[in-house]
């Protein structure tokens, strides 16, 4: 894509990130890395220019040429408006309006909202293949796998190019919050897990909002031929960051459960970043593992493990 794609869908993603009015610490940091990461690419001013409205949706449509382009905007800000489950009515009502600048079919639109609802919200409890068969009774180096199960396959999604792969990762994560937490004696709600991982310092919205930036600039979502395409020949940045994430998550939980829940707030944070260290380090050794679960993921039956 040229710089002018990649900022016009990176504009769309940020203004879908304060569709609902929120300007968070996290989320500003999370686009100030982007935009770092674009180089020439994004102006340093966008994101001022985002939170003082100083570009809409047509600025965001005019540099789109094509179909598959303006798709692609419009599912990079689904995503983001997803982060935290179904959009509120205000990011709805963006949606609504990013859609028809775009000129995008409405049946379209609307099928691709109504999948990421879906993989969003997913209940807590199904089950999905990064897991043991008896998750709720785990042995320590049962539940270390099935962490680092997870951790591989939230890398591998990130390196495919469809935009409801990225969707599924934070549902993935709540997932194995829930198992963890059960297999040490807690039933956990989706409000806990939430809870939890913004303690822990993972800001859901920022979260996506670095994922899309990071396969933007990875050079995962390209065109060929007028069409969009992806490539998993190299290893993309976002596949780095959405393991380690993962890992680092796991393994705190683990921490945090088996303890009885009684790190402090401060406590919880510190030993996130700590274990993310960690788990940046040992991404390396785990790239190949990466890169073959996303060849060998079949997208459509995860995401029905997902859902269901």
């Amino acid at each position: 894509m040229s710089d002018q794609e990649q900022q016009a869908i990176l504009t769309a993603a940020l203004m879908a990130a304060f569709a609902d009015g929120g300007k968070s610490a996290a989320e500003r940091d999370a686009v100030r890395r982007i935009a770092g990461s674009f180089g020439s690419a994004v102006p340093p001013a966008l994101l001022q220019d985002v939170l003082l409205k100083r570009v809409t949706l047509s600025d965001v449509a005019r540099p789109l040429a094509t179909p598959e382009l303006r798709q692609l905007a419009y599912e990079m800000a689904v995503v983001v408006c997803e982060a935290d489950g179904a959009p509120s009515a205000a990011e709805r009502a963006f949606l609504v309006d990013l859609e028809h600048a775009l000129g995008l079919e409405h049946a379209r639109a609307e099928s691709f909202v109504r999948e990421a609802d879906a993989v969003a919200a997913a209940p807590l409890a199904a089950p999905t293949a990064a897991e043991p068969r008896h998750a709720s009774t785990l042995a320590p180096a049962e539940m270390d796998q099935m962490i680092l199960n997870y951790a591989i396959l939230n890398g591998a999604l990130e390196l495919l190019p469809e935009s409801l792969a990225t969707v599924a990762i934070i549902p993935l994560q709540m997932k194995m919050v829930y198992r963890i937490g059960r297999a040490h004696g807690f039933e956990l709600d989706r409000g806990h897990i939430r809870d939890f991982l913004a303690t822990a310092g993972v800001g859901l919205t920022s979260q996506y909002l670095e994922q899309v930036g990071a396969k933007l600039i990875g050079g995962l979502l390209r065109r060929i031929g007028g069409k969009l395409a992806g490539g998993i020949g190299r290893q993309a940045v976002s596949s780095g960051f959405s393991f380690a994430t993962t890992y680092a998550l796991g393994h705190v939980a683990k921490r945090y459960y088996a303890g009885g829940r009684e790190l402090s707030a401060a406590a919880l944070k510190e030993a996130f970043q700590g274990v993310l260290g960690e788990a940046k380090a040992l991404q390396g050794r785990y790239a190949g593992d990466i890169e073959a679960r996303a060849r060998s993921v079949n997208l459509s039956q995860l995401l029905a493990e997902v859902r269901r």
